[in-house]
Parts: C-alpha cells; sequence; structure tokens
C-alpha cells in the first residue's frame, strides 16, 4: 500500500477551514522540500450539491424515508493515518487505492461536511447498483468503478454540469454520440440510467485499453484522454497519476483522491457513525417497444401511471414525447401498466392526438396547377407576344408585377416565346 507518493516532493498537504456551501474548490498547503506553497484545487461538482437537490428525485421522493432516524451518533470518530491505511488495504479491490494526505481530507469531507449526502447515497444505491455491477461484470472491469457515479453526479440521474454533461455518468454530448447515446431535442439517452451505465463501461474499457492504469483511467474519464494525452508529455512521458498530479487540471487533481475517499466511506460507513437512509422496495417495472410518437399525457390519461413517476422511469425524453415514428423506442412502465398498454394500444396513440402533436398536422398548400387559377378582378386581357417582349417590360406595361405575371400563366421561369399569348388580370 502507498501512502505518500503524490510525488517524492509532496510532503503533506492539508485542506484550509473554509465553508464547502463557500465555494466550489479548496485550497491546499503543500510542503514542497520544506518550503510550503497553497494549490487550488476545484472540487468535483458532485461534492458541492445540497442535500435538499439530491431529494427532489422521483424515486427519492417516493423510496426513501426521511422520517426514520437510524438512531447513531453524529459524532465521527478520529482514527490514525494507520487505521486509514489498513482498511485501505483490506478491501477487496484491483483498483490502486493509495493514501496520503489529500486522500485523508476527502474522507474526511464526506466523513463530516458530506454525511448527509452520504447517508442519501448509501440509499440510492438499492436504485443504482445492481445496473452498474451487471454491466461492469459484462466488461469485466472492477467492481469498484461502481463509485465512479458518487464522483461524477452524487447518484443524481438529473444532475447537468456546467459544461453540460449529463446523467449519472456525466456523458458529455459528442462522447455520449460516439458510445450510442443518441441526443437529439426529444431524446437525451445519457439521462437513461441503463443505457448511459452501458456505454459508460464500454468508454471505461476503451480508456484501459490507452493507457492499462486505472487512476489514469478515472483520471481521463473526467478530463478527457485528449488532456491525459498532454499531460504526459509535459511530464516527460511519465504515466504515473501521483507523479504527474501537478500538471493535471485543478478539478482533475481531486478527482482520483476523492474516488479513493468515496469506495472507502461507502465500504467503512459504519465506522464513522453514518447509516443508510431508510429505503423502501421499489415496484417492478418493465421495457415495451414503442413504434408510434407517443406522449405521456396519453399514457396518463389511459394507464394512469402518475406523470412524475412516468418521467422519473424514462428520464431520455426531454419533452414528454416519444418518437416512435423515426425508430422504435423504449418505454418503461410499472408492471401493473403493461397489460393496460398493450391491451389499449390504439386507444392510447389515438388519444388527443392533434391536440398533443400540432407541429405533426398535416398542412394543405396550393399546387401549381390551382395557383393558374388564381385571378384578379374581372376578366384577363389575352396579350400576344411579340419579338423583344420580356415579362418585365410587359408587367410594367400593364402595371401588375412580374410574380403575377408568373403566377397566372404557370410559369417557372422569365423565358416567353414570340407568338404565344399571356393573360393579365387588372
Amino acid at each position: 500500500m502507498k501512502t505518500l507518493i503524490i510525488s517524492s516532493a509532496l510532503l503533506f498537504a492539508t485542506f484550509l477551514t473554509t465553508p464547502l456551501c463557500a465555494q466550489e474548490s479548496v485550497n491546499v498547503v503543500i510542503n514542497e522540500n520544506g518550503i510550503q506553497r497553497e494549490e487550488t484545487i476545484d472540487l468535483p461538482r458532485s461534492m458541492t450539491y445540497p442535500l435538499d437537490s439530491l431529494l427532489n428525485d422521483w424515486k427519492a421522493k417516493t423510496y426513501i424515508d426521511l422520517g426514520k432516524d437510524c438512531s447513531t451518533s453524529h459524532e465521527n470518530p478520529l482514527f490514525s493515518d494507520s487505521i486509514y491505511i489498513n482498511r485501505l488495504w483490506r478491501m477487496p479491490v484491483i483498483i490502486e487505492m493509495p493514501y496520503n494526505e489529500i486522500v485523508r481530507k476527502f474522507i474526511d469531507m464526506y466523513a463530516t461536511r458530506l454525511r448527509d449526502q452520504v447517508a442519501f447515497m448509501l440509499s440510492a444505491c438499492n436504485f443504482y447498483m445492481p445496473i452498474f455491477e451487471k454491466a461492469l461484470d459484462a466488461y469485466d472491469l472492477p467492481l469498484e468503478l461502481k463509485y465512479l457515479p458518487i464522483i461524477e453526479s452524487a447518484l443524481n440521474p438529473s444532475a447537468v454540469s456546467r459544461t453540460g454533461a449529463a446523467g449519472l455518468w456525466q456523458f458529455m454530448l459528442q462522447t455520449g454520440k460516439l458510445y450510442g447515446l443518441e441526443s437529439n431535442s426529444l431524446v437525451d439517452e445519457r439521462r437513461d440510467p441503463i443505457k448511459a451505465t452501458w456505454a459508460a463501461a464500454r468508454y471505461l474499457k476503451d480508456l484501459y485499453g490507452i493507457y492499462n492504469d486505472w487512476n489514469l483511467v478515472i483520471a481521463a474519464y473526467n478530463c478527457g484522454p485528449g488532456t491525459i494525452n498532454k499531460v504526459i508529455r509535459r511530464a516527460g512521458g511519465k504515466t504515473d497519476y501521483w507523479v504527474i498530479y501537478n500538471y493535471l487540471p485543478r478539478e482533475t487533481r481531486g478527482y482520483v483522491p476523492a474516488f479513493i475517499a468515496a469506495n472507502y466511506i461507502m465500504s467503512y460507513y459504519c465506522k464513522h457513525n453514518i447509516c443508510p437512509m431508510e429505503t423502501n422496495i421499489p415496484a417492478a417495472t418493465d421495457t415495451i417497444q414503442v413504434s408510434r410518437n407517443l406522449h405521456f399525457d396519453q399514457i396518463v390519461d389511459i394507464c394512469h401511471v402518475p406523470m412524475d413517476e412516468l418521467k422519473s422511469l424514462n428520464p431520455q425524453y426531454k419533452r414528454s414525447i416519444i418518437p416512435g415514428d423515426s425508430k422504435p423506442q423504449t418505454l418503461r412502465l410499472p408492471m401493473n401498466a403493461i397489460s393496460t398498454f398493450i391491451d389499449n394500444q390504439d386507444t392510447i396513440y389515438n388519444h388527443r392526438q392533434a391536440e398533443l402533436f400540432k407541429n405533426r398536422r398535416t398542412v394543405v398548400v396550393a399546387s401549381s396547377s390551382a395557383s393558374k387559377n388564381v385571378t384578379g378582378n374581372g376578366k384577363p386581357i389575352i396579350y400576344k407576344i411579340k419579338k423583344g417582349d420580356t415579362l418585365g417590360g410587359i408587367a410594367q406595361r400593364y402595371g401588375v408585377s412580374v410574380s403575377k405575371l408568373m403566377s397566372w400563366n404557370g410559369l417557372t421561369g422569365n423565358k416567353i416565346r414570340e407568338g404565344k399569348t399571356l393573360k393579365i388580370y387588372k
């Protein structure tokens, strides 16, 4: 177990005491070759979410019971460095979990100021960990990566970063598309916990194929492989995360320590007197394929599924519209609503269709043949085209526009022939 391997020059670091709610970064005092210097590390966005925002999700409001007290102390016990080193050593993980003062301070942050968020995330694990573990196991990836969404989103499926990353796994738009996540005006599959998890597993597998080092993979997941490649070049080709630490972007410097701290706190929360919020078992659900355009209101009215529940089960649909006409789409419903939907499909699709899909209406446009019958007042003048005539000259002579002349006579261009006739309405 490595204890202090940020670099041979970084001997210790301590967080300055600034309230977490007042900033989205922390100042670190680092002793480098006997000289102290102050450094700022941006916190992972997930560490700045207030508890109230995490509890706004429908699943949390429905299945997490805030009224039940876990009856444990609110005090966080103090432990020596050797205890932390021993606990990290005993964790059954593949990814290296080294210990140093920066890791220690992130553990302290989870165990003190963020202990209520940890209690929430321990409960939310019941919703998402089976999904994460299944995908990671299928790609033969370390299961400790299941705690990466804690750093990315604090298990908030509605999380959106300052840079536009979305969902539990915080995919950027282009990276999501690269891994098969559809994004358009109606659909954003980055918000779909299942599809995004499988995409994240493929992405992590590909990153490991590039770096063959899990700490670099985790850092690249945060700031992108392009940035990590530049950092490695600036560090003279060195590929140890802790050696290239000083070359990393500010947030990425705290990202791997936060990941180690998250694995620690999710394993040893009891030692810090943190208990999960009470969680009820979610109702069973299943999926069906939708091959026609469908609005959530149609489902709510006929299947009697509450709108909040429908949106929570299908977070990828941004405007409550399932664009099944473009390609078959997945709809997740409670088990008791599946048979109702199947038995009443035609009724559901036709229900309020004209009202809910106004932008899909059929508009009648006058054809070119009909335009020939568009007339002015009275009977037309029949004008025989002479040599040297132009449409513009004829229009000026009779005080009409060229476009009207073309419309009255079914012309598609300005060319006219001597001897032909034109209808002109005055």
